[in-house]
This record gives C-alpha cells, structure tokens and sequence, in this order.
C-alpha cells in the first residue's frame, strides 16, 4: 500500500508555558509538491508514515473507554450534507484544491483551527495530500503531528562533544488523522475520518469539534445491564415509590464505582437470561473479577458453563473446570499434583470458616 505525496505543507507550533497556557506561536516553514517532497529530507523522514496510518487498525465501537485510534463521524443535522460541516470542509478544500498557494492558504487555516485547543503542545505538523497510487483517483488528506523531544543532543566533534538539539523531533510517537477512512482496501467512507493520539489525550477531538465518536463497547454493555436492572426494580417496586427509589440510588452508587462487590440479588436464572441477550449481540464479551488477591478472566459467555461462582457459609468460591489445566514458565511443585476429590475442597472451606 504506497502513496504518492501530491502537496505537503510544513510548520511548526512553538508553545510558551505548559499544555498552551502561554502565548502559541506558529510558522510556515516550507509547501512542496510531490516532486520537491521526493527529493526532499521529509520523505526519508516520514517515510512509510502514510502506509502505516492507513494500515492502522480502527473499530467504531471499540474494546476499551479509551483507545489510540478512533473512526469518527462528521455530525450533521437531518437533511443536510456533508458540505454542512465546518470540520468537513477543512478536509474537502485541501483535496480539491488546483494550485499550490491555494493547498498552502488551507493547510495554514487548518493549522490555525488547531492552534485553538486547549491543550496543544509544541512540535512539527505536516499536512499531506497524497494519492493511493493503485486503488483510487481521488486524495487523501494526512495531518500529521510530531512533539518535541526533550533534553536532545547529537555529537559533534572532539572538542565540544555534545550539541543540544533545540527543536528535534522524531516519528516515533506520531500523532495522525487520516481523510477519508478507508475500512478495508478499495473501500471509501467519505463520512469518517480515522485519527490516532495518545490514548488519554483529547487533541484531535478537540480540534474536531463537529466530529462524533461511537460509543465503545463497554459503555454500551453498561448501558445494557442498567437498562435490565431498572427493568427489574420496576417490576419489584411497582407499588412501593419509596423502595423504587432508595434502590435507584444504590444501583447508581454500584455503577459508578470502579471497583465493585458481588450484589447478590439475582438469581442464577436471572442472571443467565441477561447475559444470554447480550452474549447473543457480542459472543467475545469478557469477564474479569478478583477473589481476594487472585484474578480471573473469561468470557460472559463461559459463566454458568465452565466458570461457576458458588458460596460457602460467607466464603465466594470460583470454580473453573476444563478438560486440561496448562501452567506458563517457571516450574512449579503445584504441577506435580493429584488432584483432590471436589468435595473434599468445599469441606476444607466450611473447616476454615468455622474456625474463623
């Protein structure tokens, strides 16, 4: 997957303060066209830049609350087009734009746009017109952005051996954005933008304020079990406004917490009548809980079937079963075990419960 650069633009932010709470500065430093970039030390630096960042994997509703990389969607109100949106056309100008000065006056407005944020930091930003040179006529736009390195130097010679490098910056943390999504080879979405960050940081939706983002799997699995939840309680509670509420506000105290204990008010079959749904929507939904110090993972999908949880006298009891039991590196004497009848187990916990 290469890409042939038709424009570049080259600048560079400089920030007085921490996260742009000084004054922020930006320069034009260079525009090229492909044939300039060709011969140019940007195209060594940058390099399979482009390759990467289209290759980059994305999902719109992804794994955690916080990832890298994230598929957006320009917003806008029914029964109006793309053309609509301010972020959209940031994008569309450079793409169609005839002539190098007009390439440099957009690339210098969306930089601009960029400079707004709140928490921008200083550092070198390429803006990037570029053709897939196999698949499609039409461009794509790269915004790319390097931070400087701290505490930089280089060596010189015999006499002074160290130069300090003011401004350096390397490709190594690249933050990207990448007009249009392209979800699979030869396929376009001209309503997605595809950009790529610090998990934590909010630059780029920040800069791209009429930008949406799908929700991410675990918000909507949240969203799911409290919808089952209050469904309950309304059944419960039907009569009883008092009892509704105090147990409203439970519910909400368990949700928020991050860290939470076993509640103990459904039934099994309740249970698995819940999870079957969402099991149902997303068979690969994992499960993850601690017993004392000792952590598990599994599927929801493995509860009930090979993952049981059980309680004996005031003692949880996870039980995993399986047809084989494999340990990692280390050896270990536990390995040489014959392994003891499972109620001998459970009669061990009630012996250590009674003496607690």
């Amino acid at each position: 997957m290469k890409f042939a650069v038709e424009y570049i633009s080259f600048f560079v932010i400089q920030v007085d303060g921490e996260e742009g709470q000084g004054g922020k500065r930006c320069k034009h430093y260079q525009t090229l066209d492909g044939d300039d970039y060709t011969e140019s030390e940007l195209s060594s630096f940058l390099g399979g830049e482009f390759t990467k960042t289209a290759k980059r994997a994305a999902e719109r509703n992804p794994k955690a609350e916080q990832v890298p990389t994230k598929i957006g969607r320009f917003a806008v109100e029914p029964g109006y087009e793309l053309d609509s949106n301010p972020n959209y056309n940031l994008f569309a100008r450079l793409r169609t734009a005839e002539t190098m000065d007009l390439y440099m006056e957009y690339a210098d407005s969306l930089v601009q746009a960029y400079m707004d944020t709140s928490a921008i930091r200083g550092g070198a930003v390429f803006i990037v017109r570029a053709k897939h040179e196999k698949l499609f006529d039409e461009p794509f736009i790269f915004v790319l952005k390097c931070d400087f390195e701290q505490k930089i130097a280089r060596i010189t010679d015999e006499r002074s051996l160290l130069n300090k490098v003011e401004m350096a910056i390397n490709a190594k943390n690249m933050k990207s954005i990448m007009y249009p999504h392209m979800p699979e080879e030869g396929t376009l979405e001209p309503w997605e933008i595809k950009i790529h960050q610090s998990s934590h940081a909010r630059y780029f939706e920040d800069f791209l304020k009429y930008v949406e983002y799908e929700k991410s799997m675990p918000e909507i699995m949240n969203e799911q079990v409290l919808g089952f939840v209050h469904q309950y309680i309304e059944e419960v509670y039907e009569n009883n406004a008092e009892g509704r509420e105090k147990e409203l506000e439970e519910v909400e105290l368990w949700a928020c917490s991050e860290q939470r204990q076993l509640q103990e008010k459904w039934s099994h079959e309740q249970v698995m009548e819940a999870s079957s749904v969402m099991i149902e929507q997303k068979p690969d939904i994992e499960m993850k809980l601690k017993v004392g110090h000792m952590s598990v993972k599994a599927l929801l999908a493995d509860f009930g079937d090979r993952l049981h949880i059980a309680k004996v006298d005031d003692r949880y009891v996870v039980v995993i079963e399986g047809e084989d039991l494999m340990f990692d590196k280390g050896i270990l004497p536990v390995e040489l075990l014959q392994p003891e009848p499972l109620q001998q187990i459970v009669d061990k916990i009630v012996r250590k419960s009674d003496e607690d």
